[in-house]
């Protein structure tokens, strides 16, 4: 096969129009070879004999977009100092851009044998393993314009490919499961009618199947074992050419920017699913080990892992850095999506050992032109010591509050002292984000999400119910901050039912009338359960699918839903950009807290461990937007009533100070709320379990002001 010399940049397979340039880094190879694939998987090779700054490279003309490619790379085979070559294996571009095939389990796949880890493995791995596929970078984007909503105007939505559209009876057939059913008028009309302003996928980075998971009749359905950092999942495409997904993944995203809709992607970069010295070797481990693994300081033939997989990434290590920065830049440039969910972020930031917010990760993210103009959400945690970091990442980024979740159930089932951890997180978290001149919009709100019981199992089990992942019940969260409502699990009891349908709207009011940035879980809006099921990682089927048969059955939910959603659209007071300052707006506070009775708030009402119940009042004065003409227009104010006590709650509304009149218009307490009108100093009963928000219908009086 003829070759020039080619580029050293950029890394991976690069098609031109002619041919393609292939480029791949290690510092540890002595000898590459480009492995050209035809279908039957029969190979050509090309010997890479360029170097330049230990990537080995090469320009192949003629060859084109399908092609399928890998590598063998020689080198030295010593665990004890962290070198894992083997040529015997054919390897997986860290930068392809697609990828075909899937692992199988098979022995070849391993550079040891079964039973026998001493033993080295030199089966040929071809017929067994992915390989990379050159792809055609052009597409017709036409008018594709990013919607780059600010923070404040977000709502997102967090959805899985194939569990969002696999039962959706208006999506055809061959399209459910996929980038095209997503991309369906049917499905994007139900994100837009209820109201969502951003789709945050779960991983789409190409990801291995879990041989344990495959022998017990399971896979990763999650996909949290990402292998090809560049390349769209290819179970997730309609098409069977090779590449194909890279174009349906684009056409998704054009169809959701044209309904206003962003993408966001939950990246997984602090591992790959290459496991531990046990695990197989499919890229990064032969190509150069000591470059990409954190090892054992002193025992190199182990792996550093904080993410519970098995291995961690070495971000301190600048083909890392280079790497993970390559990949953020290609999806938002090329691939055109609008942020990233980085899961366990908190490792991306271990460049040594501890948590470190001076990381150089961040340091290139901060700086880089591209990346540091999308939205960056942490998961700020990770399974190391010292992991758990909510509040502590750097101004750019935002983060997954698991803070907010933990409150928010706590208060809702009843538990005791509650109500100021309510309070601080209903109004945006300023004790973890203010000190460092972060705002309420650091703080991604959730109540439920993947990972835990849906919003109708966290009101309907107090035990996880994993049975059928296959691990004895010993996977899964068991302490969920979760209450049944008087029965496990399905019921008939119609007052049970009744309960758990007002939790829900309960939970779903306060996170969408919280401070920050809320973020609902697919099928949530519609009643979807797991049957208990907290942990559905590896449940491809529907105990973890949408069930769209719901929407007629729960439509008072999703109706329920929508109205808070444009609620919170409507009203910049429900989704401020800044903090609650305290100081007074036409001589109110921009926010005040009330007691049942009417007055402030004190120290001693706080204290007190049976307090279950508080008003809210949110002063729409102190918050103002330009009008049509460019003049500022006041917002409404709002009072917001809630009660999770077991027995009925009697408010008295404040003051005519904080307004005259108010009118109900959202009640818990029934899905259908009546328009309730009362006057200043008048009571209204709010029902056990249950939320009441009014909006004022009368300016303040002076008079009230001064007690009258």
């Amino acid at each position: 096969m003829q070759t020039w010399p080619g580029q050293p940049y950029p890394l991976g397979a690069t098609y031109d129009g002619s041919g393609t340039n292939f480029a791949i880094y290690s510092e540890a190879a002595e000898k590459v070879e480009l492995v050209i694939l035809d279908e039957g998987r029969t190979e050509e090779t090309v010997v890479l004999n360029e170097v330049d700054r230990f990537i080995w490279h090469a320009y192949v003309p003629g060859v084109r977009p399908g092609q399928r490619y890998g590598y063998r790379v020689h080198g030295p085979y010593a665990p004890d100092r962290g070198l894992r070559c083997n040529p015997a294996k054919l390897l997986l571009d860290p930068y392809a851009k697609a990828v075909d095939g899937q692992i199988d389990g098979d022995e070849s796949l391993f550079s040891h044998r079964f039973g026998r880890p001493q033993d080295f493995n030199a089966d040929d791995s071809r017929d067994h393993t992915m390989v990379g596929v050159v792809v055609d970078p052009f597409f017709d984007w036409g008018d594709d314009r990013p919607p780059r909503r600010p923070y404040h105007e977000t709502v997102i939505y967090e959805a899985h490919v194939r569990g969002l559209t696999a039962t959706h009876p208006d999506v055809p057939r061959e399209l459910r499961g996929t980038y095209a059913g997503i991309a369906h008028p049917a499905v994007i009309q139900h994100l837009s009618d209820l109201g969502v302003t951003a789709l945050e996928l779960m991983p789409v980075h190409q990801y291995a199947q879990d041989g344990v998971l495959r022998e017990h009749g399971l896979s990763n359905y999650w996909g949290y074992n990402t292998i090809g950092f560049f390349a769209p999942h290819s179970a997730y495409a309609t098409g069977s050419h090779p590449g194909s997904q890279v174009q349906e993944f684009k056409s998704m995203v054009k169809a959701l920017h044209q309904a206003g809709i962003e993408v966001i992607l939950d990246v997984v970069y602090n591992h790959t699913a290459e496991g531990n010295e046990q695990g197989p070797t499919l890229s990064f481990k032969g190509i150069d080990n000591n470059a990409y693994y954190r090892l054992v300081d002193g025992d190199p033939a182990h792996y550093y892992d904080t993410t519970g997989t098995g291995n961690s990434l070495s971000v301190k290590h600048p083909a890392v850095l280079q790497l993970i920065m390559d990949s953020l830049r290609y999806w938002v440039t090329e691939m055109h999506v609008d942020g990233f969910r980085f899961d366990l972020a908190a490792s991306l930031a271990r460049q040594f050992h501890e948590v470190d917010r001076l990381s150089a990760f961040f340091d290139l993210v901060q700086q880089d032109p591209v990346v540091s103009q999308v939205k960056l959400i942490a998961e700020p945690w990770d399974l190391g010591d010292g992991g758990y970091q909510v509040g502590n990442f750097p101004p750019l980024w935002t983060e997954w509050n698991g803070k907010y979740r933990d409150a928010v159930r706590d208060f809702w089932r009843g538990a005791e002292s509650s109500m100021p951890e309510l309070a601080s997180r209903f109004a945006g978290s300023s004790d973890l984000y203010q000190h460092e001149g972060r705002r309420p919009l650091a703080s991604i709100n959730f109540v439920t999400a993947h990972d835990g019981f849906t919003l109708r199992d966290l009101v309907s089990y107090n035990e996880k119910h994993n049975e059928a992942n296959a691990e004895d019940g010993r996977d899964g969260e068991s302490t969920n901050r979760s209450w049944n409502c008087g029965a496990e699990g399905d019921t008939d009891d119609p007052r049970i039912l009744d309960l758990r349908a007002r939790q829900q709207r309960n939970l779903l009011a306060t996170l969408l009338l919280s401070q920050g940035v809320p973020m609902i879980a697919h099928g949530d809006e519609l009643g979807r359960t797991q049957k208990g099921n907290n942990n559905v990682y590896c449940q491809d089927n529907e105990l973890a699918w949408i069930n769209w048969d719901l929407r007629e059955e729960n439509a008072e939910l999703f109706d329920f839903t929508r109205r808070l959603i444009e609620l919170r659209h409507a009203h910049p007071v429900l989704r401020r950009r800044r903090f609650f300052s305290g100081r007074s707006h036409d001589d109110l506070p921009d926010i005040a807290w009330l007691c049942p009775d009417g007055r402030a708030m004190c120290d001693e009402d706080w204290a007190r461990d049976d307090a279950h119940a508080l008003g809210v009042f949110l002063n729409g004065a102190a918050i103002s937007e330009p009008g049509p003409q460019g003049e500022h227009v006041t917002d409404d104010s709002f009072l917001v009533l809630l009660n999770s006590h077991h027995e009925p709650v009697r408010f008295r509304m404040p003051e005519a100070g904080y307004g005259a009149g108010w009118r109900a218009v959202v009640d818990t307490a029934a899905a259908e709320s009546e328009e309730v009108d009362l006057l200043a100093g008048s009571e209204v009963e709010v029902e056990s379990r249950s939320l009441l928000v009014l909006i004022r219908t009368q300016e303040p009086t002076r008079a009230g002001t001064e007690g009258s």
